[in-house]
């Protein structure tokens, strides 16, 4: 109840702050606008937000100064999933329990939503009040997070394999690279403007591999095994497209295994940062535990 009431809070903080950087629906074009926030605002844990903030804390930063940054990441993970729900795609209807961006607005001005919330996000970081040096080291986390060798080139081999028998090293390529990239950009990113040291953030990246790599492989679990109401989205949808995933190349068991094992990695890690933790510590366990 303590880490679901803190979530709630900062989710909070997180959406106000979201509503006043991104541009309003009477801005013109306003279709643009709206749809943007249609997807930016529509629900979610905030997870790359809150991590941001919490790998800043952990390191003896002040979590508020990751703000505009973690605001910056949520636009980003919003752009990702609009595309990723797109007929060319994935192809799905519902989104954290709502019909997705192309539903509502048409494939074109979704494509358009999601460019314009990934450029935007950019924007944003270059204006936040932090030294240059460090608004140019948080660009470079984003763009490698989200280039050709990162999320979009895992979004790339995910969609070259549908299909195919795909072995454990591509397997682990997609997710790396689609899912683990960005919340390895958060952690770092946040880590970077609590001023860490190099071990500090060592061992922030180490716990950010393992806990991307936990979450993707519990959500191949929960498409399989999950609640369509809790989710907010169809399960099954791997199934149907005949994608690869954890417990369909190593089996539910050992996927369940391996989740359960990247875990422990987190909370040993986070042994070694020097400040506040239990919110890094309660996120990975909640990872093993969550329905949606």
């Amino acid at each position: 109840m303590k880490l679901k009431q803190y979530l709630q809070e900062q989710g909070k903080k997180i959406d106000d702050a979201l509503s006043y950087y991104l541009p309003t629906a009477t801005s013109a074009p306003g279709e643009i606008h709206e749809a943007m926030r249609y997807s930016c605002l529509g629900g979610g844990k905030r997870l790359r937000a809150i991590l941001a903030m919490e790998s800043c804390r952990a390191v003896g930063g002040q979590a508020d100064s990751v703000l505009g940054y973690a605001c910056a990441l949520e636009m980003i993970h919003a752009y990702s999933l609009i595309h990723d729900d797109l007929p060319c795609m994935d192809d799905d209807d519902f989104r954290r329990g709502k019909p997705t961006n192309h539903k509502v607005y048409g494939e074109a001005m979704a494509v358009l939503a999601g460019d314009a919330l990934l450029t935007h996000a950019f924007k944003l970081i270059a204006e936040l009040s932090l030294e240059p040096k460090l608004i140019v080291s948080l660009i470079r986390e984003i763009a490698t997070a989200c280039g050709s060798q990162g999320l979009i080139g895992g979004q790339v081999v995910d969609l070259l394999s549908e299909g195919q028998s795909i072995d454990r090293d591509a397997l682990n390529y997609i997710h790396h690279n689609k899912t683990g990239k960005l919340f390895l950009a958060a952690l770092r990113g946040g880590a970077l403007i609590g001023n860490a040291s190099e071990q500090q953030l060592a061992l922030i990246t180490e716990y950010g591999e393992n806990f991307g790599l936990a979450f993707q492989i519990t959500d191949d679990i929960l498409d399989i095994v999950g609640d369509t109401k809790k989710l907010g989205k169809e399960v099954g949808s791997d199934a149907r497209q005949q994608k690869s995933t954890y417990p369909s190349v190593y089996g539910l068991e050992k996927a369940e295994a391996m989740a359960s094992e990247c875990i422990a990695l987190c909370l040993e890690v986070t042994k070694g940062l020097p400040h506040q933790v239990w919110v890094l510590d309660e996120l990975a366990r909640f990872i093993l535990q969550r329905d949606h």
